[in-house]
């Protein structure tokens, strides 16, 4: 069975045994119930584009940048419980909303690409939260999506550093997965997905090892916009 398989199997399960609870609200029914998706969705209908007052335009180099909400409150609480208290349900509501941001503001895209997390990581998790992402948001756009990319070697948290900090902590922290992940980057313009960017530098350090294979485009799109 494959891991999407997997994932979903256990989704269903994990359903069943444990009702969901709103990230946001507690109410029981949802991972994320009507009310508090709005949080994710507050930048559904914004143009694309950075606004005034967020740092750098745009992290070369990105050919476009998008996200669906700040990373605050409601959404901020859906993404730790999607990150570290195993709610994987809520890669559902989350993935949803990043389609449908980029359905709305992204200028395009052939192939989605999760940004990794370490194996080592994934395997204490269970899961990649942003291979889970851009499982579903593949399907909301029916594009596919390929888990190219692998960390190769462990880097500090992102948020225990400063700015220039974090671009040295992932500078060729990342590499092609193999010799036929690269050939379905070569010539695509590939779209990034994660949950959170705050400078970009991770995404930038993504880019730089697709537009190594081939790529002729990386974009990025994320759940979460951190300042």
């Amino acid at each position: 069975m494959s891991p999407p398989a997997l994932s979903a199997l256990a989704s269903s399960l994990l359903d069943v045994a444990l009702p969901a609870a709103c990230a946001g609200c507690s109410a029981e029914g949802a991972t994320l119930c009507q009310t508090c998706r709005r949080a994710v969705d507050v930048r559904l209908a914004l143009p694309s584009g950075v606004p005034i007052g967020l740092p750098s335009a745009l992290p070369a180099p990105l050919a476009q940048l998008e996200w669906c909400a700040p990373f605050t409150g409601i959404v901020r609480a859906a993404l730790h419980q999607l990150k570290y208290s195993g709610e994987r349900r809520l890669a559902r509501p989350l993935g949803a909303a990043l389609a449908a941001r980029w359905l709305g503001a992204g200028a395009g895209g052939e192939l989605l690409v999760p940004v990794p997390v370490h194996a080592e990581r994934a395997r204490r998790r269970g899961y990649d939260q942003a291979v889970l992402l851009a499982t579903v948001a593949s399907l909301h756009l029916g594009t596919p999506w390929l888990a190219a990319l692998e960390r190769t070697r462990r880097t500090a948290p992102q948020f225990d550093l400063g700015r220039r900090a974090r671009r040295t902590n992932v500078t060729g922290a990342f590499a092609i997965r193999g010799p036929s992940q690269a050939a379905r980057i070569e010539g695509r313009w590939v779209v990034l997905v994660d949950d959170v960017v705050t400078t970009g530098a991770t995404l930038v350090a993504c880019a730089e090892a697709l537009y190594g294979a081939g790529a002729v485009a990386v974009s990025a799109v994320t759940v979460a916009r951190e300042r």
